[in-house]
């Protein structure tokens, strides 16, 4: 899945006004990509560049977990910090089972690197941001997976 995200080009000279607000965004999908803005699922019939003009909440479809791959501590984690941002509506409730979670998840673990990357994690949730808690924790799935295969024994017991 290929998608090009990007800011729009501007010669020199040519940049807007600092006024708080982030330059616009382009992204670019292909037919029938998905992208989860403000909670609404848009799909796209043809290839398709956008520009987001504000600041949004978006998910690419890449990077949305489906409820069958929430198979490990990390990813049950992920989902329900996918939800808060999929799901404004519910938001505050998936907060609350995130802070749940997260107790139970971090104990659940001996290696430093999982520890810490949790702990920023709930720092950027505390923060605000969400979509930057994601992040944090997609890039601990490939140590999860190292720490739950056969010969790196499974998440210590809390």
């Amino acid at each position: 899945m290929s998608r090009t995200l990007q800011r729009p080009f501007r010669p020199r000279g040519e940049e807007p006004a600092r006024t708080g607000v982030s330059r616009p965004m382009q992204i670019s999908l292909r037919a029938g990509e998905r992208i989860y803005i403000n909670g609404a699922v848009v799909r796209v019939d043809r290839k398709v560049t956008m520009e987001l003009l504000n600041e949004v909440t978006f998910l690419l479809e890449g990077h949305v977990l489906q409820a069958d791959d929430t198979v490990t501590p990390l990813r049950q984690l992920y989902f329900v910090l996918q939800t808060m941002l999929l799901d404004p509506v519910n938001a505050a409730s998936a907060r609350s089972l995130f802070d749940e979670m997260l107790v139970s998840t971090r104990a659940s673990f001996a290696n430093p690197a999982v520890v810490t990357g949790l702990q920023s994690a709930a720092d950027l949730v505390a923060g605000g941001r969400t979509f930057d808690a994601l992040r944090a924790i997609r890039a601990l799935f490939a140590i999860e997976q190292d720490i739950l295969s056969p010969e790196g024994g499974a998440p210590r017991a809390a």
